[in-house]
């Protein structure tokens, strides 16, 4: 007698989920049905912002499967339609049709939640007006891209100064808007540290996008028609014809709460490396709606990247098909860039290894991306922290221009197998004038942290 697989979300992880348990066992073996309440299946809206900024032509250039090929592949995936409860004990789901209205339930034998995450949008006076916009989801760029043509002003705010923030400053610039980005926090880029973040904040002012640091929103100001015309901090008002949120996101466990499952203090699920809910032994999660170990603290964390939830996808299949696999943790790695500037990070930030009570060591170096006589040669920052007495690698912070932000692949790997700065400074990586100096930036700052732990000492 066959299963049946119930999976909440069609996108990275619910979708990389189905396909590898359908892989795994046939249609007469596992009935797979998939909810997916958006228009849109299995896309990337990390690319959302280089679609709005006109790299990306358009968006089904960002979707990697759409809803009529999982079908053709035995997956019943239902579009349109939302899960409004989970019933745990009775393994069944309610789910309403967004364009009939109509209601039912399906039971389930096995089960995969990858409901994602939900964009922060406070409570402010003015946050729905017109011309507000969110970029979670492809719809949501769209949306956004008709605005953009449309509004007759071209003055733009951002209000967050993080990876979407800071990605969606670069599109509207590229659209030809006067770009404005607000942040609460003393510098962009809280996922670096400040003194970081404050290289991060030199280089766009550079590029004509002011950004001010500090900046509490109180309220979105409106016009007589009803639209956005400013954006009011407790210090200012900032004129807009258009404002872009990029505050963050949250994971959305709402079901998951009101069904008891367990979450951690970011209301995340809580997983055991197989993917499975912890204390459930017919339920999954992967994706935004987790929480993952950090390898470097050993704490659990939210982390939320389509890398990840792509891995957790597959993990999830596996074990659901009835082979094994398990997804160990994460080391914190990520990449952006605003225009020509790449920003790099992985492992702990000071604050982070603070909170955790290590000791440690910073130390900071300038270098460029190719030897320094060769054509294109770019100055590059790293910054590198060190376990104290250990020299254990804790994390490493890339600023620079083009040859920069890969390079924090090489600290992800060390931070990965638990490598020491010293033991990293004699590592055999590629050289040539094109391509690095004699000593590659991230081995030169091995190399300092590796005389600041000895100082320490």
């Amino acid at each position: 007698m066959s299963e049946r697989l119930v999976v909440i979300g069609g996108d990275a992880a619910g979708m990389s989920a189905a396909s590898q348990a359908r892989r795994l066992r046939s249609a007469g073996e596992l009935e797979i049905v998939a909810f997916e309440r958006g228009h849109f299946s299995s896309y990337s809206a990390c690319g959302i912002p280089y679609w709005v900024g006109g790299d990306v032509g358009a968006p089904a250039e960002l979707i990697a499967r759409s809803p009529e090929e999982h079908r053709a592949r035995d997956i019943d995936l239902r579009m349109r339609t939302e899960v409004t409860a989970l019933d745990v004990p009775g393994q069944r789901v309610r789910h309403r049709d967004l364009e009939a209205g109509t209601e039912s339930w399906t039971g389930f034998d096995k089960l995969v939640i990858a409901t994602g995450a939900r964009p922060l949008r406070p409570p402010l006076p003015g946050i729905d007006a017109p011309g507000v916009h969110g970029v979670q989801t492809l719809d949501d760029g769209q949306a956004l891209l008709d605005a953009l043509e449309r509004t007759p002003g071209r003055r733009a705010v951002v209000v967050g100064a993080g990876y979407i923030g800071v990605e969606m400053a670069e599109a509207l610039l590229a659209r030809g808007y006067e770009v404005t980005v607000l942040t609460r926090g003393e510098q962009p880029m809280a996922t670096l540290d400040p003194d970081m973040g404050r290289l991060v904040h030199r280089a766009m002012d550079g590029l004509g996008i002011r950004t001010v640091a500090s900046a509490e929103v109180t309220k979105i100001l409106t016009g007589d028609d009803g639209r956005v015309r400013a954006v009011a901090t407790d210090a200012a008002e900032y004129p807009a014809d258009v404002v872009v949120l990029g505050m963050g996101v949250r994971p959305e466990t709402s079901l998951a709460r009101a069904a008891g499952l367990p979450l951690g203090t970011s209301g995340g699920l809580l997983t055991d490396l197989a993917m499975r809910v912890r204390g459930h032994g017919n339920i999954w999660a992967g994706g935004d709606c987790v929480e993952v170990l950090d390898l470097v603290s050993g704490r659990e964390r939210y982390v939320p990247l389509g890398t990840h939830a792509n891995k957790h996808g597959q993990v999830i299949g596996a074990n659901v098909g009835g082979g094994y696999a398990t997804f160990p943790g994460v080391v914190g790695t990520a990449v952006s860039k605003v225009c020509d500037l790449e920003i790099a990070r992985t492992g702990l930030r000071e604050k982070d290894a603070r909170e955790v009570g290590l000791r440690y060591v910073a130390v900071t170096i300038e270098s460029t991306s190719r030897a320094g006589y060769y054509p294109g040669a770019a100055p590059m920052t790293v910054k590198m922290l060190a376990e104290r007495r250990t020299g254990r690698l804790l994390g490493v912070q890339i600023v620079g221009r083009e040859g920069a932000a890969k390079r924090v692949d090489i600290a992800a790997v060390a931070l990965t197998a638990g490598m020491t700065v010293e033991s990293m400074t004699a590592l055999d990586l590629g050289y040539a004038p094109p391509f690095s100096p004699v000593w590659d930036p991230v081995l030169v700052a091995a190399r300092k942290a590796v005389a600041a732990v000895r100082a320490a000492e």
